[in-house]
């Protein structure tokens, strides 16, 4: 196996009321940031959610010669349509699928009234790459499509995003308490937590947009987050076969120095792949990989810095709670009786 540390010898767990404190800043940061927003009267919300949760408009466009997303873009912006997202079709190199925000507020922009309103400014802004027509027929562009995706559909969209999250959670802290002790599993799925939360407040601190994309980039985290968790935690427990006269918070410590190459080349190796994707990936990808990025740096560093101190105070607390419940009743077997002459004396 690939090492590049070398006899490393350090205490991280002294560490721990520092590590802790930065993530409980950085957490505080974020809860601060969405709960300002979404006070704040006529604001975007604690986050700024894409057309898949708060509703809006696709249109698909063929070009007989495709623009580039930024020209596109901006002709969109030009129409007041700057909220919007353009996605070049994998399949067709002359499709384009643009997401255009909700137009209007309330009950006023139904479905329908969405598709007409969207078309409309869609086909305004578009003028700028040439004529409207049938692309066999000598025209430079067409809709071939217009779907409107309702306030209601983008809320069953985010319950269900955030059900699919806590069941995952739940099936990891059962698989863990399963395969090592509940407490285990509880400092895993609290790091899980710290992640998810850490990597939610940067997107409403600086406004990144929330889609679908997004959540299964959280998803992914998880599970990688999970993953270099379960890789320490194992370590652990072979160190608490080997050296069952040490402590826990020794073994611990020399766990995570003997897992610490192992955990950053893999997590290196995501970490370059993705913010590969973040500056070549276009702007479809950049929510997504965004998530990514944030994750896998503070799932690293929550491995370290959450999951094993979690895991030896509750481990510590589990057995001195087991070591009084066991000891008050044989400490009153073995207690000694008084002499003979302090008996007496009470007696008298």
């Amino acid at each position: 196996m690939i090492r590049i540390f070398e006899e490393v010898h350090v205490d991280w767990l002294s560490k721990r009321r520092l590590l802790l404190g930065i993530s409980v800043a950085i957490m505080l940061a974020g809860l601060a940031s969405a709960i300002g927003r979404e006070l704040t009267p006529g604001g975007t919300g604690a986050f700024n959610q894409g057309v898949d949760f708060r509703g809006g408009t696709l249109a698909t466009v063929n070009f007989r010669q495709r623009p580039s997303p930024e020209a596109i873009r901006d002709a969109l912006a030009g129409a007041g349509l700057g909220d919007s997202t353009i996605q070049p079709a994998l399949d067709r190199e002359d499709q384009v699928l643009i997401k255009l925000s909700r137009q209007g507020t309330g009950e006023e922009a139904g479905q329908a009234a969405q598709v007409d309103v969207g078309q409309t400014k869609v086909k305004q802004a578009l003028t700028a790459f040439g004529r409207e027509g049938r692309l066999a027929e000598g025209g430079d562009w067409e809709v071939v499509g217009m779907d409107s995706v309702g306030p209601v559909a983008g809320t069953q969209l985010r319950n269900q995003a955030v059900t699919v999250t806590l069941l995952a959670l739940v099936g990891i802290l059962l698989y863990i308490a399963f395969r090592f002790e509940w407490t285990y599993g509880a400092a895993a799925v609290i790091t899980v937590f710290h992640d998810v939360l850490v990597t939610l407040g940067f997107f409403s601190i600086f406004q990144w947009e929330v889609n679908l994309t997004v959540v299964a980039a959280l998803l992914t985290l998880v599970g990688f987050s999970v993953n270099d968790t379960i890789v320490t935690f194992d370590r652990v427990r072979e160190n608490l076969r080997l050296h069952r006269r040490a402590s826990l918070y020794d073994i611990t410590n020399e766990a995570i120095n003997q897992t610490l190459s192992r955990t950053v080349i893999t997590s290196g190796l995501v970490f370059l792949s993705v913010v590969a994707m973040v500056l070549f990936g276009g702007e479809v990808l950049r929510p997504f990989s965004l998530a990514l990025v944030i994750g896998i740096v503070f799932g690293t560093y929550s491995t370290i810095a959450i999951s094993n101190p979690l895991m030896v105070w509750f481990q510590q607390r589990l057995d001195r709670s087991r070591t009084q419940g066991t000891a008050q009743p044989a400490g009153d077997a073995r207690a000694p009786r008084p002499p003979a002459r302090n008996a007496r004396a009470a007696a008298r």
